[in-house]
């Protein structure tokens, strides 16, 4: 009779007491919250991206919804002066990307030695991230403008105002002008993440430094580049990514005009002006490849440039010691 009882099975539990389990009420609770975020990261992110990816493949408009194309829009991509040849102009933009890093580096620096007034300093250099880029489009616009603020300036030094160059006409040097626009404002930005980083460094370092006898540069190359290198490839990623996709300096003060529009200065032209929609879809897709492309490129750069020798040396010890293990198994087998 008790063997009977003991082989009964277990009573099942109503949807009641199932739902108010522990373990079910945790799994209820992390699914109700992130419900939300993930249905608006679809509708607002994936969802559209998937129907840019389709309307790549189209010729139509936003009103008209045209016909298929097949390969056609990608192949005006890549042939058409106007839209690749774009990509040119962002290696201004990449090489202005290499001064505001080392520009953000330095001022970081500066401050994380401890200079007089750094709150200024940081304050003074992370305003003109606050500004709205459109804002920021318009200052320089009238700064380059002939005959305003830069050509005052330099005028006072005594240049002739007809020696003077057209500032955003010169093709010379209307994209470095353009380019000096971007570094101004994003090098605050940078500096205040250099900053954070450097912050975090244990100062114990600097002080067993400071009693061997190192110098501040030494410090800088031996402690600070190694601790934040973490921070440098993340900045580098962020404005090498930002080159390709710069649009507010190049339309706002330029429109795009003499040698300035950016790839995606002329993307916007062809999809809102020209209403060619799918080959605007495909220059999107375009440009995404060549950002994951350049991304993992200058990751595995950062990656081999900040290798650590050491470490380096003990995985080649460890696989020439399994080697020699696994030769000496074989050895041992054939005897």
């Amino acid at each position: 009779m008790s063997q009977a009882k003991a082989s009964a099975p277990a009573p099942r539990k109503s949807l009641r007491a199932w739902i108010l389990a522990d373990n079910v009420q945790r799994k209820l609770v992390m699914i109700t919250f992130m419900a939300a975020p993930l249905l608006l990261l679809f509708l607002f992110t994936y969802f559209p991206f998937a129907k840019m990816v389709q309307f790549s493949f189209y010729k139509r408009t936003y009103l008209d919804p045209g016909y298929y194309v097949g390969w056609e829009n990608y192949i005006d991509v890549f042939s058409r002066k106007e839209i690749f040849g774009s990509l040119w102009v962002s290696v201004y933009y990449m090489g202005g990307s290499i001064v505001q890093l080392s520009l953000s580096l330095f001022f970081a620096s500066l401050m994380v030695f401890k200079v007089k007034g750094e709150g200024i300093y940081k304050a003074c250099m992370f305003f003109p991230y606050l500004i709205s880029g459109i804002a920021i489009g318009f200052i320089f616009k009238f700064f380059y403008a002939r005959g305003y603020v830069l050509d005052t300036i330099l005028h006072m030094f005594g240049i002739p105002m007809e020696d003077m160059p057209f500032w955003l006409r010169d093709m010379k040097i209307n994209n470095i002008c353009l380019v000096a626009t971007s570094v101004w404002r994003y090098t605050g930005q940078q500096m205040v993440l250099f900053l954070g980083a450097m912050m975090s460094i244990n100062s114990d370092l600097y002080e067993a430094a400071d009693l061997d006898g190192a110098n501040k540069w030494q410090q800088f190359r031996y402690i600070i580049i190694p601790s934040i290198k973490t921070i440098i490839t993340l900045n580098l990623i962020l404005s090498f990514s930002g080159s390709l996709s710069a649009f507010e300096p190049p339309y706002v003060i330029t429109n795009g005009m003499f040698g300035t529009g950016t790839y995606f200065v002329t993307m916007n032209r062809i999809a809102y002006e020209d209403q060619k929609v799918g080959l605007a879809c495909a220059m999107a897709v375009v440009l995404l490849i060549i950002i994951i492309i350049c991304t993992v490129v200058e990751k595995v750069l950062m990656a081999w440039l900040f290798r650590d020798k050491y470490e380096v040396a003990a995985k080649k010890a460890d696989k020439a010691a399994k080697k020699a293990k696994a030769a000496a198994a074989k050895g041992g087998a054939k005897a």
